[in-house]
């Protein structure tokens, strides 16, 4: 008999991905606590952090939803002795963008940020605050000059050029640096990618643009956690 399925993978190597699975995990869970805890938080609440963002990676909030017109693909049926044909043609017509914010990649991390202002601004220390406020549009700035619309996608920006550049902010502007570079890191991607570019996601034909949508994997989440790691 022919055989139809075939498995992805030799079985012992089937074996060997599932047993590296749980490790991957937890270096993963390890890495980002490890970088929470860096920011000063305690280890229990960067445990609670890791697994808000990677369950809130799979939750969207639509925030509003933008209208715009352009081509649109359409199908007609044509009949021809009682069989119908399904013909495609272009129309125009009006397009919806579902503008979204994903929990685990952007709420998170922004609610780390709102936490460290705070006590930024409970401790009395503006100096500090000026240095996270200036690297921050420093930041924004770079990333902007950097990031391009992809129809049908959304803002791409090199993946390793946030993390990269918060870490030259926080090298440039010193004092803690973990702070300024996860400070600086997230909202130089959410800033400089997503909202000044926010005129152009109307135009990329996307269905939804959910800014942080890839979770835990999204620029804005991995942008901090990268940076506070590497200086």
């Amino acid at each position: 008999m022919r055989r139809y399925l075939f498995p992805p993978l030799a079985l012992p190597f089937l074996l060997i991905l599932l047993i590296l699975l749980p490790i991957l995990f937890l270096l993963f869970a390890g890495t980002i606590t490890t970088a929470f805890s860096r920011l000063g938080l305690p280890i229990p609440v960067a445990y609670t952090l890791f697994w808000a963002a990677l369950i809130g990676s799979f939750v969207n909030i639509p925030i509003m939803e933008l209208k715009s017109y352009g081509p649109v693909v359409r199908v007609r049926e044509v009949s021809f002795f009682g069989i119908r044909y399904p013909i495609p043609y272009v129309d125009w017509g009006e397009q919806k963008t579902v503008v979204a914010v994903n929990v685990g990649g952007a709420l998170v991390p922004l609610s780390v940020v709102l936490f460290e202002t705070l006590r930024l601004i409970a401790l009395g220390a503006y100096d500090l605050l000026f240095k996270v406020a200036l690297a921050t549009l420093i930041s924004s700035l770079i990333i902007h000059s950097f990031a391009r619309p992809v129809k049908g996608l959304g803002i791409a920006v090199p993946t390793l050029l946030p993390p990269l550049v918060a870490v030259a902010m926080a090298f440039l502007f010193g004092g803690n640096m973990p702070l300024i570079a996860y400070t600086s890191g997230t909202l130089g991607v959410l800033i400089g990618a997503d909202l000044m570019n926010m005129d152009k996601i109307k135009s990329l034909g996307a269905p939804m643009a959910s800014i942080g949508g890839a979770g835990t994997f999204d620029g804005i989440f991995l942008a901090g956690i990268l940076a506070v790691l590497l200086v």
